[in-house]
């Protein structure tokens, strides 16, 4: 028994050292192809990458709609290389064909019905049609030397609206302008040591925003994001304890509250909707009841003690869905439907607080109109309209303030920008100057720690930051 147990051990001590010195050549290896990568970076000005910038993510799968989708060569700074030259090849997954490419010579164009090769100089135009069926089209672009460029097309067979209530909704307004950040990687940042100060004065990074203008804070929150597959395993930020805390904070900085339902256990965005552990498997009325059940408790929670949200984002860019497959875009009524429990839950709560419908098409007009209208057409009541504008995905400033224009035009709600990080100026004298006094602000996405932050990675206010204070004294922010 003594032998078979030195064995063991001498075994288990021998796996062990194994085990180190294969991740201490997986760390060496990791850490030399960084460098190369590093080393391979090419500087600013040369080319790095493919952009394809869609002007529709959601499409009419009746053979007949088309979209224009932007290509262009960048640099590490996505910024355009006018003169560069490719060989870029288009490939098609999906039930759609590319029906012309411009700006291009056409020449000496190659294709078949699936890829077509096109020689580019820094940009291009592509249409693209879809076909009778509905599913999912996928469009990649690929060239040597060059990061590759993708997209994912949605296409929908809408059929006839059913409203989900009968009631009449006048949207309800947001009296003051609203300079908002979201900073809900704040805990995990502190839980790993990092302070923030400003000019050498340390300090609560709330308050540090507040003092520059700030506002609002955003929080997103998660059904069990600690499970194995969660958005946090076993920590559980951004679940409804985290949450919790957050929201005291806010308020104790003297700053208001958005609250952003991702309804799942991970990230939800166009690109994935999926429904939390816990929801899996019931049917589509338990479903309903669910999502209503838990908006509920969260309200609840945070309205005993003394943190009700002033605000609500009934689903986080939900453009193509919600809790799928029950809620995807193609099923429009079902997603109105699982819209319509989160609002009743909200309103069970707390019938002051503001809804937003939250879609990530700062530059898409045409489906960002879709949206909206098909949401209309079945009766869900909500009151701003927020947009996520990322350059690379949702096309330029002008395409924003054009779409800002036209929605606020059109609708009765209040439109915002809900999510953007670059182009801070201009992107923040677009979302507060819409017409008809309905542009009523922003929120920046994580400026705590990711793409331009308004703190360093040591957690010092940087250049970024001073941009603020401008913003909110010119626009009136209090």
């Amino acid at each position: 028994m003594i032998k078979n147990l030195n064995s063991l051990h001498y075994a288990n001590r021998t796996n062990r050292i194994i085990v180190l010195i294969i991740l201490i050549c997986s760390i060496a290896a990791y850490t030399a192809s960084a460098q190369r990568r590093m080393r391979k970076m090419p500087p600013a000005g040369q080319p790095l990458e493919i952009q394809l910038t869609p002007y529709k993510t959601t499409m009419l799968g009746n053979g007949k709609d088309t979209t224009l989708i932007s290509i262009k060569i960048i640099d590490r700074d996505g910024k355009e290389v006018a003169d560069a030259k490719k060989l870029i090849s288009f490939h098609i997954k999906g039930d759609a064909k590319i029906l012309r490419i411009t700006n291009v010579n056409n020449a000496d164009i190659q294709h078949s019905d699936s890829v077509w090769q096109v020689p580019v100089t820094g940009d291009c135009w592509l249409t693209l049609q879809a076909g009778p069926s509905r599913g999912i089209i996928k469009l990649e672009a690929k060239a040597d030397t060059l990061y590759p460029g993708a997209t994912e097309i949605h296409t929908v067979q809408p059929g006839t609206p059913h409203p989900v209530t009968d009631a009449k909704y006048t949207p309800k307004k947001v009296k003051d302008k609203i300079l908002g950040a979201d900073i809900s990687f704040l805990p995990e940042l502190e839980s790993r040591g990092m302070k923030f100060s400003d000019n050498g004065k340390p300090g609560d990074a709330m308050d540090i925003m507040r003092a520059h203008g700030f506002n609002y804070i955003r929080l997103r929150i998660f059904v069990d994001p600690a499970n194995p597959k969660g958005y946090s395993p076993g920590k559980g930020f951004c679940d409804l304890a985290h949450t919790m805390v957050m929201a005291k904070r806010i308020k104790a900085a003297g700053m208001k509250f958005l609250l952003d339902f991702h309804y799942s256990d991970y990230w939800a965005d166009p690109q994935q909707q999926n429904k939390p552990l816990a929801w899996v498997g019931e049917d589509f009325p338990a479903l309903k009841q669910s999502l209503y059940d838990y908006t509920v408790k969260v309200m609840t929670a945070l309205k005993d003690q003394g943190t009700t949200p002033d605000m609500v984002q009934v689903g986080n860019e939900i453009n193509h869905g919600m809790d799928w497959p029950d809620g995807e875009i193609n099923n429009l009524d079902s997603l109105a439907q699982l819209v319509y429990s989160g609002v009743k839950g909200v309103r069970e709560v707390s019938p002051s607080t503001i809804i937003m419908l939250h879609i990530a098409l700062g530059g898409q007009n045409a489906e960002a109109r879709f949206f909206v209208d098909n949401m209309l057409a079945r009766n869900v009541p909500f009151d701003v309209i927020g947009l996520s504008y990322y350059p690379k995905w949702h096309g330029t400033p002008e395409d924003l303030k054009n779409n800002m224009a036209d929605l606020s035009t059109r609708y009765k709600q209040q439109v915002m920008v809900a999510e953007y990080s670059q182009l801070k100026q201009e992107v923040n004298d677009i979302a507060f100057t819409a017409p008809g006094k309905k542009a009523i602000g922003s929120f920046i996405w994580e400026p705590l720690s990711t793409w331009e932050g308004i703190f360093d990675r040591d957690g010092k206010s940087n250049a970024y930051m001073n941009i603020y204070p401008g913003i909110a004294k010119e626009y009136g922010v209090k």
